[in-house]
C-alpha cells in the first residue's frame, strides 16, 4: 500500500505531539505542586472583615476559668431589682478536647458577636476554653463546641431569688455558622431547650450545693490522663485479690488432731 508525501510528513508530527501531551501533563503537575507548596507555606492573611470582628469578640467577651467563673457570671449591681441578667458561654477547645474540630464553630462565633453585641438588651458573652479550663468543664460536665443560656436573676430587697436558668445547647462541629448564632440568641431560639436542673447545674446542681464540683472536675480530669491500660490492671488486681480472698474463706478448716 502506498501512502501520499503529505502523510507520511504528517507522521513524524503526530508522534512529536503525543510525545509532548505527557510531558505537558508532568509539568502541569509540578507547578501546580509547586503552588500549593508556596500558598502553604505563606500564612493567610485574615479579610478586614475577619480581623474586625475578632477585634469585637476579644472585646466584648469575657475568658472564663476555675477561678473567676463566680465572680464574672453576675448581674450589674447597679441594676434595680427584679431583672435578669443574661449570660451566653461559648465553650470550645483544642486537639485534645474537641480533637481539632472546633475551629469552624469559633470562627462562626467571632463573626456572629458583632450582630449579637449590636442588639438592645443583648446577653453578656463569656468563653469557656476547656483545653485551658478542663477541670471547670469537667465540673460542668461541658464538650465543646456548645453553648450555656444563663439567666440570672437580681435578688430582691430579702435576699430571695430563683435559681439562675441555665440552657445547654450543643453545636455541630462542621455545620454551625454564623446564621446559627442569630437563630438562637436574636431570633430566641434557645428558648426551645428546656432548662436544665440536673446534677450538674454550674449554680444550684447538687455538686456546687455541697461544694465539690470542683473536686470532682480534677477526679475526672484525673482519670481521662491515665494511660489506657492502668484501670485494666487496676481491674485485673482487684478482681484477683477479691477471688483470692473467696477462695480462702471457702477452703474447709484444717481437722483437729485426733486426742492421744
Amino acid at each position: 500500500m502506498r501512502f501520499s508525501s503529505s502523510l507520511l510528513l504528517a507522521l513524524p508530527a503526530l508522534a512529536l505531539a503525543q510525545d509532548q501531551v505527557p510531558l505537558f501533563d508532568k509539568l502541569k503537575g509540578y507547578l501546580n505542586k509547586a503552588k500549593d507548596a508556596v500558598t502553604s507555606a505563606v500564612p493567610a492573611v485574615p479579610s478586614p472583615l475577619e480581623a474586625a470582628a475578632a477585634k469585637v469578640a476579644e472585646s466584648v467577651q469575657h475568658e472564663l476559668t476555675e477561678e473567676n467563673w463566680k465572680d464574672t457570671l453576675t448581674l450589674d449591681p447597679t441594676a434595680s431589682a427584679p431583672t435578669t441578667q443574661d449570660w451566653l458561654v461559648f465553650i470550645t477547645g483544642g486537639n485534645t478536647t474537641c480533637y481539632g474540630f472546633c475551629g469552624n464553630a469559633t470562627k462562626a462565633w467571632e463573626k456572629s458577636l458583632p450582630f449579637l453585641a449590636a442588639r438592645p438588651s443583648a446577653p453578656k458573652f463569656a468563653t469557656l476554653d476547656c483545653e485551658a479550663q478542663p477541670v471547670l468543664c469537667n465540673s460542668w460536665a461541658v464538650g465543646p463546641p456548645s453553648l450555656y443560656y444563663f439567666q440570672i436573676p437580681k435578688p430582691l430587697a430579702d435576699q430571695s431569688a430563683p435559681a439562675p436558668t441555665a440552657r445547654y445547647i450543643t453545636l455541630n462541629r462542621t455545620t454551625t455558622t454564623v446564621e446559627t448564632f442569630k437563630t438562637l440568641v436574636l431570633d430566641k431560639g434557645y428558648e426551645e431547650t428546656e432548662p436544665y436542673e440536673g446534677l450538674w447545674h454550674p449554680f444550684n446542681g447538687k455538686l456546687q450545693e455541697f461544694n465539690v464540683a470542683i473536686p470532682v472536675g480534677y477526679a475526672i480530669w484525673g482519670f481521662s490522663k491515665m494511660p489506657s491500660w492502668l484501670p485494666m490492671i487496676l481491674i485485673s488486681f482487684l478482681s484477683r485479690s477479691f477471688m483470692s480472698r473467696r477462695t480462702a474463706a471457702q477452703a474447709p478448716a484444717a481437722p483437729a488432731p485426733a486426742a492421744q
